[in-house]
């Protein structure tokens, strides 16, 4: 019975210099946490947010009109919060536009097409007025280029056919390993002499929704870009195999899009003032600005719903922070990250001291966990919140990257960490027309907001 009872001492002993060491008291915390996760699952207003920005706003293209609606939007309804402070941080920002809906088809023989569901890549320069029409040459990813060569490729439309790998359980791993077609395939088809080129949509569901994103030219000279558009998966399966039936296909596509001077915009930001070390400051955000296609309901109006919701929460709860905790709504991560650049060249500017920021960039779906940026040390201290999240299904704690938008950021110290919900049916809708608020959860959505909160809440109290 004495060594029974030694051995249950000394236990008992271990976990209080456990919980001693990693600076948490795992009852007040499981109390506090709960009524974060009740107050966003009964009170929250993120839903009915995104509700306004998807359906009374829309798609919010860096530069819009719709982009400055949402600033005025977003901004209002944090004053309406009672922050200690609410303002915006002025930002230059490019301004490309569309146009007339693209249009595409391939042709078989003289006068026998089929048209091809297409939009052109955000960034891309328009075709000629008539279009163009010529041979198109399928490509497995911008390697297959160099050993085609000049010879095989000048002249002609290069076809980008590499799909995302459905063996990747992370889709974000999947979407990484060929989005560089996307972005660099129109600068480096040019220089085989391409006229053009089209890409297979980064969409690993096989629909008719074509998928825009950003693309880049570099340093080229405007005279020798040549236009981007992508096709849908189901356009580009028809295209591959109408190829290899008849290698002589022809393929037409016309899209008249824009490339304006930069035009001032806006990051949205509001606090609550920390109570004892106010200094330090926590961030969470999520970036504002969305394509154009569709209404931008998980890319990324749900990151800055749920970013705001979590300042929201402290209120409702009557939590008072020690920290500054700040909330900031990027513009123009999609095509520039221009938003995020500014805050963090004014932040070094200000001497500002952040511990710790927290991006939610990966749609509105089931919170898995967190991916974070860190040091070892602070790495282990995390982990061991970690028990705190498992009664809600967050058990996700990994080292990885974080988001774009709070990149800039990063320094020797600093925390930086991304939400990380399900992402199976994310790149159904990244970037398309369907990215729309129907496809939208509430509950999903609402228990991110609470894990975003109940996260900052623990950093807010035992700091790094």
């Amino acid at each position: 019975m004495k060594n029974s009872y030694n051995v249950k001492s000394k236990l008992a002993l271990l976990v209080v210099i456990f919980f001693t060491y990693f600076g948490f008291s795992q009852g007040n915390d499981q109390e506090q946490i709960k009524k974060l996760y009740d107050a966003a699952l009964t009170q929250g207003k993120g839903y009915d947010w995104l509700n306004y920005l998807s359906n009374q706003i829309g798609g919010r293209l860096s530069g819009s009109i719709q982009a400055q609606q949402a600033v005025n939007y977003t901004k209002s309804q944090l004053d309406s919060l009672g922050l200690d402070k609410v303002w915006l941080q002025p930002v230059m920002v490019p301004k490309w536009v569309r146009g007339t809906p693209e249009f595409a088809y391939f042709e078989t023989t003289p006068g026998v097409t089929t048209n091809m569901a297409i939009c052109a890549l955000g960034g891309s320069v328009a075709t000629p007025p008539k279009g163009i029409k010529a041979n198109i040459i399928e490509v497995d990813g911008i390697e297959e280029l160099a050993t085609l060569g000049k010879d095989k490729i000048q002249g002609k439309i290069v076809f980008f056919n590499k799909p995302m790998d459905p063996t990747q359980i992370n889709t974000f791993n999947a979407y990484s390993n060929c989005v560089d077609q996307r972005y660099s395939g129109a600068l480096e088809a040019s220089k085989y002499g391409a006229l053009g080129v089209i890409v297979r949509s980064m969409n690993l569901r096989l629909d008719d929704f074509p998928h825009t994103g950003s693309m880049g030219y570099g340093e080229q000279s405007v005279d020798d870009r040549i236009p981007a558009a992508a096709i849908s998966t189901n356009a580009a399966d028809l295209l591959s195999t109408s190829l290899k039936l008849n290698p002589e296909i022809n393929f037409y596509f016309k899209q008249n899009c824009k490339q304006f001077e930069d035009v001032e915009s806006y990051n949205v930001i509001g606090e609550i003032r920390g109570s004892s070390k106010p200094e330090e400051i926590i961030l969470v955000g999520g970036h504002l600005d969305s394509w154009d296609l569709g209404d931008g309901s998980h890319d990324d109006g749900a990151g800055c719903v749920q970013s705001m919701e979590v300042l929201n929460l402290f209120k409702k709860t009557g939590y008072t922070p020690k920290r500054t905790i700040r909330v900031v709504l990027f513009m123009n991560e999609e095509n520039g990250l221009r938003g995020g650049t500014k805050y963090a060249e004014v932040a070094e500017a200000s001497n500002e001291k952040h511990i710790f920021a927290l991006e939610s960039d990966s749609g509105g779906f089931t919170p898995r966990g967190f991916t974070f940026d860190s040091s070892d040390k602070d790495f282990d201290k995390i982990k061991s919140w970690k028990p705190l999240f498992e009664p809600y299904l967050v058990h996700y704690f990994e080292k990885g990257g974080s988001g774009a938008d709070i990149g800039p950021l990063k320094k020797d110290g600093l925390v930086l960490a991304g939400l990380r919900p399900d992402s199976q049916r994310y790149f159904d809708y990244h970037h398309a027309e369907n990215d729309t608020f129907e496809h939208v959860n509430k509950r999903e959505l609402e228990l991110g907001s609470a894990s975003m909160a109940s996260l900052i809440y623990l950093v807010d109290t035992y700091g790094f």
